[in-house]
């Protein structure tokens, strides 16, 4: 539904929109004495960040309020604004004292002066952005988010230009911050909203104070021959109305004001020097109707020496924002340049209101703004409102308009955040940081608990909840529930879940590779000189093909062991003899058939009882015991089946006291105080630690404990108890 401003803009002035404008605020007698008596308590003796006294300020605005043509109660809202920081309750006491339009106007234009201050701050400290540019860029942005109501802007744009008078009444110098957002900022939208007066005076006394130099060397050369210069523009104006009266074209002709902005913007555009600028002596001549515009420029062109070159009739062919005019330069008979503009009243009611017209164009450049050429067409009826939402499509570099697929919020800092329409908190959260978005558990807005799939409006504060670890949630992808809007926040969300994919793989083949080394007997081989042995950048990337079964194991194997021997003669004389000996007990483990040959339990896989166990014949070591169910013995059994004899645990007294080494592997979040919560585990079941080999590696920490038990039987308790300590994934012998 259009606003009642914007169904009244077809064909509105500048002051015909404040008036629509403030038709939703009732008329109230006396409004402005009222409101200039309710804020003069709080802000008579108090000043504004800049110096000057609140009460002056206010004034000073009321006043140039009114001559922009706004109504006592928009020059009564001047007063309200700097009442609210006084207030507990300030929409409640001012709609009470004055209406609900009242307090909404007061309330919007402090919210937005704050923003504004705020982010002038970050822009001076280079705080939020590296370069300044992008953070007066974001202001910008953040004002046409506000700028809706066009009151709003116009209480801003008298503030900003009283703040400048006052720093130039009293000799001092703006802050360049103030400065910088005048001209870049306040100025454009000025010229937009086609206050030209307001604008070229915003420009000239922010120029004034940035480049202070370059003012007074301009300011000099005007005013070197200021009396000459303007008697003979005075002289050639009153000749050039009566001799075009003469003619019987009713014309009126008139000097142009030369501001000092503008002409250092010339001479920079074009390498101009002063006396190259062609319109430091100007005319323009306002003539009835289309025909009259060409009568008079026949006569100009019969009277003086015209500049073909710099001819232009944007009559005939308008420019792309509805500008109409002819423009001509001529040189008299002493060959001083003059530029002449010559358009009928109606063309110079759309040059002075149709607020788009001059600036965009040149800011655009050949390729016009939004991707409209110089020749497009136009509606030349295009109204103020409807400018400022075109000035927000110049911006955002688009056909589209901000207002349409962006929306802007706040950090509790008061950084401003930029959004695709109905963004949730979550986006919010992954758009200040990746790791915030991760953590995000709860959000507030303007103060409110909302749920995370709560869509954010314009202006908003946003703060998250963050917990101190974890990741995002699987639901936060359904598009069903609307938690994300970003596209870069979902590719974010993405990345983690295949991460923790990788993660897997990375961990299933780090588990592969270190169980191969153990059984090698070559732990002390350092995992990154593994992996470049094998052509690897990194241990992680041999981790990770090895996880996904895309590299075999034999390679390793064949980089870690010599070439194979042939069996000596003595192990086949001991495979031989070993068939019918009787079972005899040895040292805990009963060997088939060989009473004297010495056993060993092996390194790989350490086995205890009551495992299911196989011994493997070595050379020249005896026989290694194995766990049934390891891999390296039954890689040894299908290579050498016949060096596989039978073995099996001894019967042992149970007060022996005999234990057997074996390794536990551990996968956990590391932190402080890991290490010492899972050792406390094992010391609690009284199963003693003789080992601990860690390391950890972007926030996860792998450990292999090396611990005696009597009965492996008893281990997967103690692995249940480990796998409970907070922050452990999983734990599993090994």
């Amino acid at each position: 539904m259009k606003s009642l401003v914007a169904e009244q803009a077809d064909s509105a002035t500048v002051p015909e929109l404040i008036a629509a404008s403030e038709q939703a605020m009732p008329h109230q007698a006396n409004a402005l004495a009222r409101s200039r008596a309710f804020a003069e308590p709080f802000i008579a003796h108090e000043t504004l960040d800049t110096g000057e006294n609140t009460l002056a300020h206010a004034d000073a605005v009321a006043a140039i309020l009114k001559a922009m043509g706004g109504s006592e109660a928009m020059q009564a809202a001047s007063y309200l604004v700097y009442a609210v920081a006084h207030l507990n309750k300030p929409q409640e006491v001012i709609a009470k004292a004055f209406g609900d339009n009242y307090a909404a106007l007061a309330m919007e234009t402090n919210k937005l002066v704050k923003i504004q201050q705020q982010a002038r701050g970050a822009d001076d400290s280079a705080h939020l952005v590296d370069d300044p540019k992008v953070q007066t860029e974001t202001v910008r942005k953040m004002l046409l988010a506000f700028s809706r109501d066009l009151r709003v802007v116009l209480l801003r744009l008298a503030s900003r230009l009283q703040t400048l008078r006052w720093h130039a009444a009293c000799k001092t110098v703006a802050p360049p911050s103030v400065a910088r957002e005048a001209l870049t900022v306040f100025a454009p939208l000025a010229n937009r909203l086609g206050i030209w007066q307001l604008k070229w005076e915003m420009e000239d006394l922010a120029f004034r104070f940035l480049e202070p130099e370059t003012y007074k060397k301009v300011a000099g050369q005007l005013d070197q021959k200021r009396a000459e210069r303007e008697q003979y523009v005075e002289e050639l104006r009153a000749r050039l109305e009566a001799e075009l009266n003469a003619q019987g074209v009713r014309a009126s002709v008139h000097g142009r004001p030369k501001h000092i902005y503008s002409i250092v913007k010339k001479m920079r555009g074009k390498s101009l020097d002063f006396e190259q600028v062609f319109d430091i002596r100007a005319l323009r001549v306002i003539v009835p109707a289309v025909n009259d515009c060409y009568a008079a420029l026949s006569w100009v062109h019969e009277k003086f020496t015209p500049l073909v070159e710099e001819f232009d009739d944007y009559i005939a062919k308008p420019k792309a924002n509805g500008y109409q005019s002819l423009h001509t330069i001529v040189r008299d008979k002493a060959g001083r340049p003059i530029e002449i503009q010559i358009r009928t009243q109606a063309m110079h009611d759309h040059a002075e209101h149709g607020v788009a017209a001059h600036w965009a164009y040149k800011e655009a450049g050949q390729k016009g703004y939004s991707g409209v050429s110089a020749s497009g067409e136009y509606d030349a009826k295009i109204a103020v409102l409807r400018q400022l939402l075109a000035w927000e499509r110049d911006l955002a570099g688009s056909g589209e308009g901000l207002f349409e697929d962006r929306i802007y919020v706040l950090t509790p800092d008061a950084a401003i955040v930029e959004l695709p329409q109905g963004a949730t908190p979550v986006d919010f959260a992954y758009t200040v940081h990746t790791s915030l978005g991760h953590r995000c558990r709860g959000a507030r807005i303007d103060g409110v608990m909302v749920p995370l799939n709560t869509p954010l409006q314009n202006g908003q504060t946003v703060s998250i909840t963050a917990a101190k670890e974890g990741g995002p949630s699987r639901d936060w992808l359904n598009s069903d529930l609307g938690f994300l809007v970003s596209h870069r926040a979902k590719a974010k969300v993405r990345a983690w879940f295949n991460e923790q994919i990788r993660h897997e793989t990375v961990s299933r083949g780090r588990e592969a590779v270190e169980k191969l080394l153990q059984r090698e007997g070559k732990t002390a081989v350092k995992l990154e000189d593994l992996a470049g042995q094998l052509g690897f950048k990194s241990a992680e990337d041999l981790f990770g093909v090895v996880g996904k079964d895309e590299y075999s194991l034999r390679n390793i194997e064949n980089l870690l062991r010599p070439a194979e021997t042939p069996l000596a003669p003595d192990d086949f004389l001991l495979l031989k003899k070993a068939r019918n000996v009787e079972k005899t007990p040895k040292g805990g483990v009963l060997v088939v058939g060989i009473d004297s040959l010495m056993t060993q339990l092996a390194k790989c896989c350490k086995p205890a009882p009551p495992d299911a166990i196989g011994g493997f014949v070595t050379r020249g070591k005896g026989v290694s015991i194995h766990r049934r169910d390891c891999s390296n013995f039954r890689e040894l059994a299908a290579r050498s089946s016949e060096r596989v004899i039978d073995v099996e645990w001894g019967a042992s007294k149970a007060d022996s006291g005999a234990v057997y080494p074996v390794d536990v592997g551990v996968e956990a979040a590391d932190r402080q105080g890991l290490l010492r919560d899972i050792s406390e585990v094992f010391a609690k079941e009284k199963m003693n630690v003789i080992g601990v080999q860690t390391e950890s590696v972007k926030g996860t920490a792998w450990m292999t404990f090396t611990v005696e038990v009597a009965d492996s039987g008893r281990l997967n308790k103690v692995l249940g108890l480990v796998a409970e300590v907070n922050g452990v994934r999983w734990a599993k012998r090994r």
